[in-house]
């Protein structure tokens, strides 16, 4: 499959991976709407495209948001025309706290990484169903594969979105809608900069964009790298807790939430990891 020509919407991509994704498919001849937060950020990423010479427009707002996403992506669509592709790549990471309950934090969390997806979907499926053609992306995490202590809010929030693209592929087949499912381990970027601990596999945001780029191409149905990491969670599903819980323990990072919110690295116990 070919991007040229095409129209891709990209969320959270004012830094890390979402910048690099929208690089690459306008790099690919694909014309590339970008969502996040931060004007300063999307502005700057636009001109750096269209210096390229590829085409971009941008629209600001917050995914954890109904009333502001659907909008702004709908203005993106009547900027470059149909929506062919939609990459759902906004997040965010906090840990989870049970004494006191951070509850406020599982909530954003929910908001923005499982129904920052939703919405997304929302603006752009109607379309793509009358026209019989589109491909649907998110950016889920390998930690939806293993609840881990200090990280329950944040796992169980990328393994919504797994459940929630799967049961999309499933109903959608036959339609003409691809859907495609990408679950990255630790990713380098500004946000894991701030991390204090040993993080296996670590890879470039700009390196891991293209593996991205390259499985959409592919329309593969899920994603999971590096596949030594994705092996690793894996294994560890059917270890005793006590084991996963003496391998995470002692670990720690910075709690720190990206402001556009978007986090889908591997977190150990009591980390805020922000990779996108």
């Amino acid at each position: 499959m070919s991007f040229a020509n095409q129209v891709a919407i990209v969320t959270g991509a004012s830094s890390g991976i979402g910048w690099e994704l929208a690089k690459t498919l306008a790099a690919k001849q694909c014309a590339v709407g970008v969502v996040a937060r931060r004007k300063d950020k999307l502005a700057a990423l636009v001109r750096e495209i269209e210096a390229a010479g590829g085409r971009a427009a941008y629209a600001c707002a917050d995914v954890a948001e109904r009333h502001q996403v659907v909008p702004a992506i709908h203005s993106l669509r009547d900027q470059l025309g149909p929506i062919d592709l939609l990459i759902a790549n906004s997040g965010v990471g906090m840990a989870t706290t049970v004494e006191p309950q951070n509850i406020e934090d599982v909530e954003q969390m929910f908001r923005v990484n499982t129904l920052g997806v939703v919405y997304s979907i929302e603006a752009v499926l109607p379309e793509m169903l009358e026209r019989g053609s589109g491909h649907l992306a998110a950016i889920s995490s390998l930690a939806a594969y293993l609840g881990m202590p200090g990280e329950s809010g944040y796992c169980a929030s990328k393994a919504a979105v797994n459940s929630y693209m799967d049961g999309l592929r499933i109903q959608l087949g036959g339609r003409g809608i691809d859907v495609t499912t990408v679950c990255p381990g630790f990713i380098e970027t500004p946000m894991t900069e701030a991390n204090n601990f040993k993080m296996p596999w670590l890879m470039k945001a700009d390196k891991a964009a293209a593996m991205i780029v390259r499985a959409l191409e592919r329309k593969k149905k899920i994603y999971n790298f590096p596949w030594q990491l994705s092996l690793l969670i894996k294994f560890a599903r059917w270890l005793p807790d006590w084991i996963v819980e003496r391998a995470l323990a002692g670990k720690s990072g910075v709690r720190k939430e990206n402001p556009d919110g978007f986090s889908h690295c591997l977190p150990p116990s009591s980390t805020a990891c922000s990779s996108r």
